[in-house]
């Protein structure tokens, strides 16, 4: 099995202890996942994509209600698609857990006609519809995890190995942003493949008004039932990617650069006025 020698601790980080055996027919590194019913997503803050505007490879701490990390999470994807496709991009995200070891690898396709999350196309042609795949172990599919077609709301399709609907994610009907003067969660309701019964749920959290103005630090808390097929959490963890690339980092991206875009012509009209004064100065200094 391979392993990752990074893992991703932060100065203090605690850790939870791997449990000592797991569910039947459980993979190896998910039996840490069969003790919960939550887990939060903490988005790793890039300086440098601050600096530079330039999008970096995503990485983010997977903790239990605790605080203590469960999972580390690495994006692998190449710098052109970062740069031209952006929140679009084709990558490979892998997870592993606290000793290095590779427990889930979470793959996502470039899809040609990718429109941003677009509700209405999604189910009219493949090349519209977002998706990723979870493996776990890496190199066996567990979950697909679809952008399905809907009238108005966010919609995703959890479908199992033999790609059989399992659950329903239905979005937040507002706009899919967060504000200073709205820091309300954006709940991604879970719902049974009947559509009805409310089975758990994605938040996108507010991580704090400097964050969330100047960078695209992304914060999630994820909810289910503790006795769930732990596949199917870590379905859960992969769609809960894919609506951060789909929905809230391309949404981040466009309210961090309208910031900036403000910030810029704020910076040319200051300049704009310090010249002008400039003559008035040199004669009153004569």
């Amino acid at each position: 099995m391979a392993t990752n020698p990074v893992v991703g601790f932060a100065p203090g980080t605690q850790v939870m202890s791997k449990p000592a055996s797991g569910a039947p027919n459980c993979p190896p590194g998910l039996e840490y996942l069969t003790q919960l019913d939550q887990l939060i997503v903490h988005q790793q803050l890039e300086v440098m994509e601050i600096l530079t505007g330039f999008d970096f490879k995503n990485r983010y701490q997977i903790k239990n209600s605790l605080g203590q990390q469960v999972y580390f999470a690495y994006e692998e994807s190449s710098f052109c698609c970062r740069c031209w496709c952006q929140s679009h991009r084709e990558f490979n995200m892998t997870i592993t857990d606290n000793t290095g070891l590779q427990v889930i690898k979470i793959h996502r396709p470039w899809k040609c006609c990718s429109s941003a999350g677009s509700c209405w196309c999604a189910d009219s042609a493949d090349c519209c519809s977002d998706e990723v795949i979870v493996e776990s172990p890496p190199g066996q599919v567990v979950a697909k995890i679809r952008h399905a077609g809907s009238k108005w709301l966010p919609h995703l399709e959890v479908k199992d190995a033999t790609d059989q609907v399992v659950f329903h994610i239905w979005g937040p009907s507002c706009c899919l942003c967060q504000t200073i003067c709205c820091t309300e969660d954006l709940d991604f309701k879970v719902y049974s493949k009947d559509g009805e019964t409310e089975v758990g749920n994605i938040a996108k959290q507010w991580a704090g008004a400097v964050r969330e103005c100047f960078t695209k630090v992304s914060h999630f808390g994820i909810q289910f039932p503790i006795d769930l097929d732990v596949k199917m959490k870590a379905a859960l963890v992969g769609a809960t990617m894919l609506i951060e690339y789909l929905y809230i980092e391309s949404q981040n991206g466009q309210q961090q650069q309208r910031l900036m875009n403000k910030m810029m012509r704020l910076h040319v009209v200051t300049l704009e006025v310090i010249i002008n004064s400039l003559p008035t100065m040199q004669c009153n200094s004569m």
